[in-house]
């Protein structure tokens, strides 16, 4: 008699496209993967907001046209995404779409997508993506990340001295250890309830803290704090590599 470890639970995956050969291609695809299993797929928006529930997966593959590209502006998976972020707050989305399109991307960050990739990635770029976002990291280039900034920053802010898309020092040093923790989670696309949970701290705590570092770190809203807290870790990175 061998004893057998016990395999972990496969990565539960659920697609929305409205187009069937982009659904099939990608289910085949994620379930070429021993550990991921694709448990439900939907066409429509109304489809996928009845189905993802009971279906309970890990990451939704959200496609950010739906209709086609005759709908023009129609990102019908962005709202989606918002839907099913307010009903599952640990549901990890990652948007699919074949237009790189600005508006798009902003959107779907500011509804909490976790990663967001254009449809000519190849297959195993597409497989370590769900990874990824279903792991609790986000995917965002820096390329994307300085054009959402860009975004996030808009005609009504008066110009900076310094690219704020890059962290400022100063700003930085006036956040405690703990607010450097609960920045860095918040990088890694935590919620406050999934940050309270980490660090054994209230939910209400957590909240309160978040405000302040908005507050230190002259931004309004909290994607702003995470592309700023993804710099921190890029620098550190190749600080750690230039030392290596």
């Amino acid at each position: 008699m061998h004893a057998h470890a016990v395999p972990a639970p496969p990565l539960r995956v659920f697609i929305l496209d409205d187009h069937e050969v982009v659904r099939r291609g990608v289910r085949d695809l994620l379930e070429a993967e021993p550990d991921i299993v694709v448990a439900g797929e939907a066409a429509t928006a109304r489809e996928a907001l009845a189905r993802v529930p009971a279906a309970r997966p890990h990451v939704a593959v959200l496609d950010v046209r739906l209709g086609g590209a005759g709908r023009g502006s129609d990102h019908g998976g962005v709202e989606v995404c918002r839907e099913l972020r307010a009903r599952m707050p640990e549901l990890a989305c990652l948007m699919l779409t074949s237009f790189d399109d600005d508006e798009a991307l902003f959107d779907a960050i500011m509804a909490g997508a976790a990663g967001y990739v254009l449809k000519q990635i190849g297959g195993p770029g597409l497989v370590d993506a769900v990874r990824t976002v279903a792991s609790g990291r986000s995917i965002l280039d820096p390329r994307t990340a300085a054009r959402v900034m860009a975004r996030l920053r808009g005609p009504e802010q008066a110009p900076q001295p310094h690219d704020s898309s890059e962290p400022d020092s100063s700003e930085l040093e006036r956040l405690s250890p703990r607010e450097l923790e609960i920045l860095d989670l918040i990088g890694e696309g935590l919620t406050n309830r999934q940050i309270a949970d980490r660090l054994y701290l209230a939910e209400k705590t957590v909240k309160n803290r978040v405000s302040s570092i908005l507050s230190k770190l002259g931004v309004r809203r909290r994607v702003q704090a995470a592309l700023i807290a993804e710099r921190v870790r890029e620098q550190t990175s190749g600080t750690r590599s230039a030392h290596g």
